[in-house]
């Protein structure tokens, strides 16, 4: 009997394959193409040859947890305990999932805002816990009405992500102010912040759960490493959360990991001392600028796109199809690789979007265009 029988295989994976074998240009899955710091490959090579390579403490390589605790103090002017409030992570991923596993008890509930990444639903599931799925506006933003709606007693945590995958959509201030009321409202619920995206935002400034007194004492905010120095495959992230929390969650990481890559941890420590992630965001401001106005005169009508590496379009102008046959159809006919939106929705709502990756050298968006255009 599986624990999780409704559970299919991703449609990252899916498409990442079709692409694969098709030939076709991947802006699927999100990942960059393009190579990572020559600064960060030096120190990893150096670092090769020197005594790394044993296990960390379980929280985390005890230099990269102050450097931790100085990013969040510089970037958001909110103080933390390296020793007790941050926790070294196998990506963010695995943070959201011990964050669950941790603070989620059997007949809870967590609301889960659609669409919404896929990564959230399971750890719930196994907790034997119940997953309540709150659809965002057709503009996405939240309808804080139907939140609060859905809350009750039992609700024991909801899921943000800010800045938002899929749709690029960020959080204004009464966006946050509608969520300090609501946690007014219900004193027990706890907050998880996934915030991966969050030095990938342009015109508008990412506000962090950091920022927000009312809110930090009762969140769990994941960060990701891999999403902000562009090294996805190195699978490393951190959480950051106050004692009583934390405490919770590491029980749970010293048995589900114990501790994360050393040689990763010891680079991107010593890599933070001379990155600086200010430049990130208009570093893929460029990217995003560049690949809309290579879609301009497309059929392809652009959706806004205000944080992370993603261009939602709508093919509404092209095809009746659903979302998923198109995209499958993009692959095999067109040579390019992009993710239909239902997916992240729990009933396949199905908006005729699709997003795509623009996280892509320049080249590779070009010719990914060239493609697109011809539809």
């Amino acid at each position: 009997m599986s624990k999780l029988p409704n559970t299919i295989t991703s449609i990252f994976t899916v498409m990442s394959k079709m692409a694969a074998e098709y030939n076709a240009i991947n802006l699927s899955q999100g990942f960059p193409n393009f190579p990572i710091d020559e600064k960060l490959t030096a120190i990893v090579a150096q670092l090769a040859n020197e005594d790394i390579h044993q296990y960390t403490p379980m929280a985390g390589y005890p230099p990269l947890l102050s450097k931790i605790a100085s990013l969040v103090a510089y970037s958001y002017q909110r103080t933390v305990q390296a020793e007790t409030e941050i926790l070294v992570t196998t990506g963010a991923t695995q943070g959201i999932f011990t964050s669950i596993q941790a603070l989620v008890e059997s007949e809870d509930e967590v609301i889960i805002l659609d669409p919404s990444y896929d990564s959230y639903e399971a750890p719930i599931l196994l907790c034997n816990a119940k997953p309540v799925r709150v659809a965002l506006n057709d503009d996405y933003t939240p309808n804080w009405e139907n939140i609060e709606a859905a809350c009750s007693a039992k609700t024991k945590m909801i899921i943000i992500n800010n800045p938002h995958n899929p749709t690029g959509k960020i959080l204004n201030e009464a966006d946050f102010e509608a969520l300090e009321t609501l946690f007014e409202k219900f004193p027990k619920i706890i907050l998880l912040s996934d915030e991966v995206y969050e030095y990938i935002t342009f015109e508008e400034k990412h506000i962090s759960i950091h920022t927000r007194e009312l809110l930090r004492n009762r969140a769990v905010v994941a960060s990701s490493f891999g999403k902000t120095f562009h090294i996805t495959g190195w699978k490393i992230g951190y959480l950051v959360a106050p004692e009583h929390l934390m405490k919770e969650i590491k029980k749970v990481h010293q048995f589900l990991v114990f501790s994360v890559n050393s040689l990763s941890q010891a680079a991107i420590s010593d890599y933070l001392d001379i990155v600086s992630v200010d430049e990130i965001g208009s570093f893929y401001q460029q990217k995003r600028d560049y690949f809309r106005q290579l879609l301009s005169k497309s059929r392809f009508k652009l959706m806004p796109c205000e944080g992370t590496y993603f261009q939602v379009v709508s093919y509404e102008a092209i095809s009746n199809e659903n979302d998923v046959d198109f995209c499958k159809h993009l692959i095999i006919e067109h040579g390019v690789a992009a993710i239909p939106i239902s997916n992240f929705y729990e009933k396949g709502k199905d908006l005729h979007l699709i997003r795509f990756c623009f996280a892509k050298d320049n080249a590779t968006l070009e010719e990914a265009a060239r493609r697109l255009y011809k539809i």
